[in-house]
């Protein structure tokens, strides 16, 4: 990865108030170092950081990522419950889940329109809309 890379990955976790370990930067570089939003899981970011030839364990990466969530630099998008996915842009957003790749991507925002939420039950209020919108490829 470039000096460039690293001094993004620095700055952001820095922004954020993480100390940038060694461990931190190797993860954000991959996460920000070219400043493009990416969507991963925990094991597609260990399998990427080993391939850099970094010394990061599956566990670290999970720490870690939840650190980034907890800071505020990246959020947390669930499917089925059971798989969570990573997302670099933190903006209120929705979802494509491309059901035969397992894989996350952005859908338009600006095609969304929610005209109408059920009420919160008495005693809560509604913190966050999350939309997952599941896809399958036709047969052609």
């Amino acid at each position: 990865m470039t000096t460039q890379a690293t001094t993004v990955a620095t700055d952001w976790l820095s922004g954020a108030g993480l100390r940038p370990t060694r461990q931190r930067v190797a993860l954000a570089r991959l996460l920000v170092g070219d400043g493009q939003h990416r969507h991963v899981t925990a094991e597609s970011l260990f399998a990427d950081v080993q391939t850099q030839g970094e010394s990061v364990s599956l566990a670290t990466v999970y720490n870690t990522l939840r650190a980034f969530c907890e800071a505020g630099l990246i959020q947390e998008v669930t499917v089925d419950g059971s798989k969570s996915y990573f997302d670099t842009n933190t903006h209120d957003h929705p979802h494509f889940f491309w059901e035969d790749e397992n894989r996350l991507s952005d859908a338009p925002a600006d095609e969304l329109e929610i005209s109408r939420l059920p009420s919160a039950p008495d005693g809560a209020e509604i913190s966050a809309v999350d939309v997952v919108i599941r896809l399958r490829r036709t047969a052609q």
